[in-house]
Order: structure tokens, then C-alpha cells, then sequence
């Protein structure tokens, strides 16, 4: 079985993190996602919509996904590869290279995102009406 791990906010879920869902499971046999806590966000200076319960409980609802566990930190990603046995560590490509010191125990795939669409642009937009 090959397993796949990807991490994010994944507030106000949009047509983007699905199309990196998918991708992400069309890598693999199996999909973990590990979702920033709250305590985390708040760390990196994030603040999300939906607290992390929700925010699980809405990507434990989507097909593509298998688990979802909670980052807690930046420093979680080598521990997370190996309990988890991971096979592909996998990020948008706005973090190119950031993650390849993970190469020496998985394969890492940094992927396109979804040109149009970001939680982002949707915040900023919701903002304006």
C-alpha cells in the first residue's frame, strides 16, 4: 500500500483542495491529511473561519481522503513520515524545496496549485460585499 501525507489550514473548503485531494490520492492507496490546529494557526499568525474539529470533520467527509491528524508544529513532518510509514510526502509548489529533507526517508512531490482559487482570494472577495 502506498501512502500519501499532505499538510494545511483547509479552511473554507473550495474546488482547489479538492483538485489536490484527488491528485494527492492518485498517488497513492491511501491519503492522510494533517490539518493545522488552531493552537498552530495561531503560531503562524493564521487565524481560520472554522475552528480544527470542523474543519476535520469536513475532510473526514471527503472521499479522497483516508485520516485526518492534527500538525502541531513545523518540526511534526519527519516523526508524521515515519510512524505513518509514508511513501510520498506531498505540497503545493509554493513551497518548493522547503520540504526536501524529507527525500533521504520518501519520495516529495511538490504539486501546481489550482490557478483562480484560494481561501484567500475567497476571504478577501467575501470582504468586499
Amino acid at each position: 500500500m502506498k501512502r500519501v501525507i499532505t499538510y494545511g489550514t483547509y479552511d473554507l473548503l473550495h474546488w482547489g483542495h479538492i483538485n489536490l485531494l484527488k491528485r494527492a490520492k492518485d498517488l497513492g492507496d491511501y491519503l492522510i491529511v494533517a490539518i493545522s490546529t488552531d493552537a498552530f494557526n495561531k503560531l503562524k499568525g493564521k487565524e481560520a473561519y472554522y475552528c480544527f474539529e470542523q474543519r476535520k470533520m469536513i475532510l473526514e467527509a471527503v472521499r479522497y481522503v483516508d485520516e485526518v491528524i492534527p500538525e502541531k508544529n513545523w518540526e511534526q513532518k519527519v516523526y508524521d513520515v515515519e510512524k505513518y510509514s509514508v511513501d510520498i510526502f506531498l505540497m503545493g509548489d509554493d513551497w518548493e524545496g522547503e520540504f526536501d529533507f524529507l527525500k533521504e526517508k520518501c519520495e516529495v512531490i511538490y504539486l501546481p496549485r489550482t490557478s483562480g482559487i484560494s481561501t484567500t482570494k475567497i476571504k478577501n472577495e467575501l470582504m468586499q460585499n
